[in-house]
């Protein structure tokens, strides 16, 4: 639940109250007794992340995101050449005799 400020339009009075978000606002100031009490825009509290799911790691910035790409290319040097038209076949079986099979050579 939010906390709320209100000020006095009568007597200056402000206050702070803790009232969840559905409540009505006040409208009776506690120091005069009028109904001139008006909710204040707040600047809010800061955003509290409670638990593990958040890291520092989690939103980096783009240069350091750069530099990290930069450092992990630098391992693999070697390109990967395509392969030739060809050569994802088996080669041709030997005999035992050393020489290609029969039914192959004809």
């Amino acid at each position: 639940m939010p906390t709320y400020e209100y000020l006095c339009a009568n007597c200056g009075y402000e206050l702070e109250q803790f009232q969840a978000i559905t409540a009505k606002a006040l409208r009776k100031c506690p120091n005069c007794g009028r109904k001139e009490l008006r909710r204040l825009i707040g600047t809010g509290a800061g955003v509290i992340f409670k638990g593990s799911g958040f890291y520092q790691t989690d939103y980096r910035s783009e240069s350091y995101k750069e530099a990290e790409k930069s450092e992990k290319g630098t391992g693999d040097t070697k390109k990967k050449e395509p392969k030739k038209k060809g050569e994802d076949k088996k080669p041709k079986e030997k005999s035992e005799t050393g020489n290609r099979d029969e039914k192959e050579s004809t």
